[in-house]
């Protein structure tokens, strides 16, 4: 590349050199090479409120009269810009870069105030720093940032693909509500319960997640903006933060509030972390769901297979006509990489020092690529799995009619002990409770089909009306 493709820029450390046709300027190349790391820039969801943060200030200076009407116009015109993504190529820094994220605040200023320049017909220059950064700073702007990224991919991300798969998985519930099968406490066989209990419990655990997430995304209402650079407001008019929040409320959708202690919110990323501890339990629902429904179809012969799931693509580059449960796997490693992301997170968290916590980007980053995912991830299992599952009747009586467990029902009519016996028998001989206790005449087929009725042992209660003899785990 020739010494034509670079211009000379300046900023308090001296001059730079900046691709001719880049929209930031020096403090954005210094950056670009001091931190040539990973590669790894700030997710959509971040520009995006970036751009929201620039042009509700420009708005909310200009009404203060603070800003020219003309300046501030350019500003707005130019932040849409960045609020549509048109201009992502020009933010070029890596995540892993200074702790207040200082960098991506002037890259965003610079590529704002060269664009708004260029919009306003050049005559003027818009400063990046005295008209973009006005009020503000990276220490109130980033953490601002945090918040409103993390809300906003909250609820029209995350949380709409949650109640997506929380609709498939109730209406699996539904249709398999009729399906009696073994029950299963430490991966061995227990009393029965039906299949759509099993996916019952799965959609509330959904159910639960989306409530976490709710409360969580109530902390992230708070914002940093109106704090300056330690907290306390320096530089920024009365006013200006309760103006700008609200013109932030209304480009969102979202109700934001400014921050009952800018200390705490600028010091401080507990609400990011307490969310982050939402995301990673809903790491852990999931999880277990796609283990459990990974489990039920493992086979075809020498495993469960009490469900089946969509034949999606072949199993194996050796064996024909193997099919495995990818989609499960796929959630799984989802969960982990969130899980990793939340120690990253908490560990990010534990370095506010002093008046500024210096490990917003990384947090921001993982917080964001973990609602990415998720989202993502829920979807591609609910239509590529759930949605497709079906049950294996046969298979599951079939199971359920050799479980030991079933003669836990026996406690009330011939004692723990006889139906402790009967079980190691039927366990011993992999013959069925109901031909054991035939054998020994203990009951007769009356009573029998009276007592072993499988599906009322998945309802609360005695079955058969019998008297309680004794308890288990």
């Amino acid at each position: 590349m020739s010494d034509t493709s670079f211009r000379t820029e300046k900023d308090s450390l001296g001059e730079m050199q900046v691709p001719a046709d880049a929209l930031y300027a020096a403090q954005t190349q210094r950056a670009v090479e001091n931190f040539p790391i990973s590669g790894i820039r700030f997710p959509r969801r971040f520009i995006h409120a970036m751009g929201t943060i620039k042009k509700a200030a420009a708005q909310a200076n200009a009404e203060m009269g603070l800003l020219d009407a003309a300046v501030a116009e350019a500003i707005v015109r130019a932040a849409d810009e960045v609020i549509a993504g048109t201009l992502d190529a020009q933010f070029v820094l890596d995540v892993y870069q200074t702790g207040s994220g200082t960098s991506t605040n002037m890259n965003t200023n610079e590529v704002i105030g060269t664009r708004a320049t260029q919009l306003a017909g050049g005559d003027k220059r818009v400063h990046p720093n005295d008209h973009v950064n006005m009020g503000q700073s990276s220490n109130d702007v980033i953490p601002t940032a945090m918040h409103v990224s993390a809300r906003v991919a909250i609820h029209e991300d995350l949380i709409p693909a949650l109640e997506r798969l929380q609709g498939a998985l109730n209406a699996k519930a539904a249709e398999f509500d009729d399906v009696v099968k073994s029950g299963r406490t430490h991966l061995m066989d227990a009393t029965p319960v039906r299949l759509g209990q099993e996916f019952g419990g799965y959609a509330s655990q959904i159910e639960h997640g989306i409530r976490r997430l709710r409360n969580a995304s109530e902390e992230l209402a708070e914002l940093a903006l109106g704090g300056t650079a330690v907290g306390t407001g320096t530089n920024a008019v009365p006013g200006f933060p309760a103006k700008t929040i609200e013109k932030i409320s209304a480009l969102t959708g979202l109700q934001f509030r400014e921050a009952e202690n800018h200390f705490e919110a600028q010091g401080a990323k507990d609400a990011c972390v307490s969310a982050s501890g939402a995301l990673n339990t809903l790491a852990v629902s999931l999880l277990k769901i796609a283990n459990d429904i990974r489990w039920l179809a493992s086979g075809p012969t020498s495993g469960l297979a009490e469900i089946t799931l969509p034949a999606i693509q072949p199993g194996s580059s050796i064996m024909p006509g193997k099919v495995n449960p990818v989609m499960s796997e796929a959630m799984m490693m989802v969960c982990a990489q969130v899980m990793g992301n939340h120690v990253a997170v908490t560990i990010g968290g534990q370095h506010g020092n002093f008046e500024l916590n210096v490990m917003m980007p990384v947090m921001a980053h993982n917080f964001l690529q973990s609602v990415e995912i998720l989202s993502r991830a829920c979807d591609a299992f609910r239509a590529n799995a759930v949605e497709g599952i079906g049950a294996n009747r046969e298979r599951c009586r079939e199971l359920l009619e050799k479980n030991p467990s079933i003669a836990t029902a026996l406690n009330a009519y011939i004692g723990y002990d006889q139906a402790a016996s009967v079980a190691k028998e039927s366990a011993k001989n992999f013959e069925s409770v109901r031909d054991v206790v035939k054998r020994r005449g203990l009951l007769s087929d009356e009573q029998l089909d009276h007592v072993l009725n499988v599906r009322e042992m998945t309802e609360p209660g005695i079955p058969g009306g019998g008297v309680v003899g004794g308890g288990g785990g």
